[in-house]
């Protein structure tokens, strides 16, 4: 704690070698940094700048990818400073924030899929109705509460954490999750309640209504023409895909930083960083390649000469 400036720092342990190391971690983490970036940002210009996208599907992946853009912009900046920085610390009042923007973004995911899922489940399962439905005020509508539902959920263990009493200031990670709670002196009973209802409200009950929408328009496109079935593969798949993606690292960032592990440091590492690493690039690529009307814009941005 700096007694001058009434502050409490937080040291980060969970690096490795950073001394020896930290130029290479710096150059590896800043170029996934801007190729998250510009990969994301591309596909968000390209579906706001032509009106063939301006459709609801399209909306929500623009979404879902700036999204990952803030997300990831929660944790790159804050790792690169610690990389060329003699100490790895952070104040635990931006240790609460960093918390907080991280789950609050990371959860707002999985309501934006299932806000996603809904719009597939009325385009493929009641066409006729899907313009009266899927509206742009719903649209809007969907978007706000995908943030200020995961907002308000996680601002509670939040702001309960930043006043409880810490016993401990080493922190194993190298950004500011679930990890937090072991820092504490006592381990509240009502956040650990809390978090078990939160976990079923933002990543539970999407996960749930995504599996029985996609089952509903398996079941439909099964019993409907080709094109139908052509249409739901086209359009689920790559949903389907980043949800199994983002959910698989979420089960890993919250048992291994609720749960004590005996894991090698190495190996943290290596796990925690997937977390922020693979998701980000990896809904550009299953987005980029996936959806046909977006592939299609993409050969157009950086191959004009070869489309006729």
């Amino acid at each position: 704690m700096d007694d001058e400036l009434n502050v409490t720092y937080v040291k980060l342990s969970g690096y490795v070698e950073v001394d020896k190391y930290r130029y290479v971690y710096f150059l590896v983490l800043f170029i996934v940094y801007i190729l998250i970036i510009c990969s994301n940002s591309t596909i968000v210009y390209l579906i706001m700048n032509y009106k063939n996208l301006h459709e609801p599907m399209y909306i929500f992946i623009a979404a879902l990818l700036l999204n990952c853009v803030l997300y990831s912009t929660a944790i790159y900046p804050k790792l690169l400073i610690d990389f060329v920085s003699e100490k790895q610390i952070i104040s635990y009042s931006a240790c609460i924030f960093q918390f907080f923007i991280f789950y609050s973004l990371g959860s707002a995911e999985f309501l934006l899929l299932a806000a996603m899922a809904y719009d597939r489940y009325v385009s493929i399962c009641q066409p006729l109705q899907y313009p009266t439905i899927m509206r742009k005020t719903t649209v809007s509508i969907l978007l706000v509460l995908a943030w200020l539902i995961a907002a308000c959920h996680i601002a509670v263990p939040a702001i309960v954490s930043a006043e409880t009493k810490l016993c401990n200031f080493t922190l194993k990670g190298i950004f500011c999750n679930n990890a937090i709670y072991r820092l504490q002196c006592v381990s509240s009973r009502l956040i650990t309640i809390y978090g078990v209802i939160a976990l079923i409200d933002l990543v539970i009950l999407p996960m749930l209504f995504i599996i029985f929408t996609y089952t509903k328009i398996l079941i439909i496109s099964y019993k409907s023409c080709r094109e139908v079935r052509k249409k739901a593969a086209e359009t689920c798949l790559p949903h389907l895909l980043v949800l199994i993606s983002f959910s698989s690292l979420s089960a890993y960032d919250v048992s291994i930083a609720r749960v004590e592990s005996n894991f090698p440091k190495i190996a943290r590492l290596i796990m925690t960083l997937q977390i922020v690493l693979y998701h980000p690039l990896f809904n550009p690529l299953i987005y980029g390649l996936k959806m046909k009307e977006i592939s299609k814009h993409l050969k157009r941005l950086f191959c004009p000469a070869k489309i006729i």
